[in-house]
């Protein structure tokens, strides 16, 4: 085979990025494998750790929580939540949860956090700080995101460890053991998400935990996608831009590596907007009179913002 001098060149390019370019990136990042035996209420509990290599030390975690008894250790690889995660110091952990056998699968036993598997998740974050050296890990704060199941896993997790979360999403899930939260748990920042076109015996699920918990000031934001199913639609977007800002505002400036314990910044109603879920506009705080109906709390503009264009069933921007 001959090759002109361009050609060359043309081959070494092709080679840099196909090779090389993942190389270095791989080089980069640290990925951590393990799993537990089964427990109480689960029968898988297996979990992927993600940081970049250069991490001096992890401020939290983003938990990655798929649906029902998915394996969703690869979801470590998005980009969007690695970008997410290095702008923020964040370490991300893929989880792979699923049940033991039983007569109704639509019932997630593993979802019940406070019957072992949430245990389970911290018990791997001990083991991935042994083996990363991050002692950290032991007691970083978590950003819980789920789909489906994991909604519901991550909505059982805060009502469990309050004190240990940063925010959480809820995602058009539709099994619940928890109706109404601790005023601790409604003070940890959340969004429930519903698909207008999803079962309304799911919707109607999500909807109800979301209405009794803000009647009490949660600080929760609730979001029906227009024209989507039970499906993740544009909710990643939504909620990155959300974690964005609460990452930075309920952690404390300085972590103190050999600290057993982080306390997390708290935020009040009126530190926010509210979203009306009958007119579809958001106001703020001080101007907003109670109404008798369930609404929206909204970190700052730029979330309300996503949320009015997401309800009303516009494209972000």
């Amino acid at each position: 085979m001959v090759f002109t001098i361009g050609g060359r060149m043309k081959l070494l390019y092709v080679l840099f990025n196909i090779c090389i370019i993942p190389t270095i990136a791989l080089a980069q990042t640290r990925t951590f494998s393990d799993s537990l035996p089964s427990g109480n209420n689960y029968n898988k509990a297996a979990f992927r750790l993600w940081y970049p290599n250069d991490a001096k030390s992890i401020a939290g975690v983003i938990v990655l929580v798929p649906g029902s008894n998915d394996d969703g250790r690869n979801m470590v690889e998005d980009t969007l939540w690695q970008n997410l995660a290095r702008r923020h110091g964040f370490a991300l952990l893929g989880c792979y949860l699923s049940d033991h056998p039983h007569k109704n699968m639509d019932i997630e036993h593993y979802v019940k956090v406070k019957d072992g598997s949430g245990q389970a998740l911290l018990d791997m974050l001990s083991i991935f700080a042994k083996q990363s050296g991050h002692t950290e890990l032991n007691y970083a704060p978590l950003v819980l995101w789920g789909f489906s199941a994991g909604g519901e896993f991550n909505y059982e997790f805060v009502c469990w460890k309050p004190e240990r979360v940063i925010a959480f999403i809820v995602n058009k899930g539709g099994i619940y053991y928890t109706a109404l939260a601790s005023e601790e748990a409604q003070n940890v920042p959340g969004i429930f998400f519903i698909g207008e076109n999803d079962l309304e015996l799911r919707t109607n699920v999500v909807k109800g935990i979301f209405t009794i918990n803000r009647r009490f000031g949660a600080l929760w934001a609730f979001v029906e996608e227009s024209g989507v199913g039970h499906e993740i639609g544009i909710s990643q977007e939504m909620a990155i831009i959300f974690f964005d800002d609460i990452i930075d505002r309920r952690l404390p400036e300085k972590l103190q590596p050999n600290s057993n314990k982080i306390t997390l910044q708290a935020l009040l109603e009126s530190d926010g907007l509210i979203g009306d879920l009958k007119t579809c506009k958001y106001e703020n705080y001080a101007t907003w009179l109670l109404k008798d109906y369930a609404t929206s709390w909204l970190v700052n503009v730029k979330v309300a913002n996503v949320w009015l264009s997401i309800t009303n069933g516009r494209p972000l921007k």
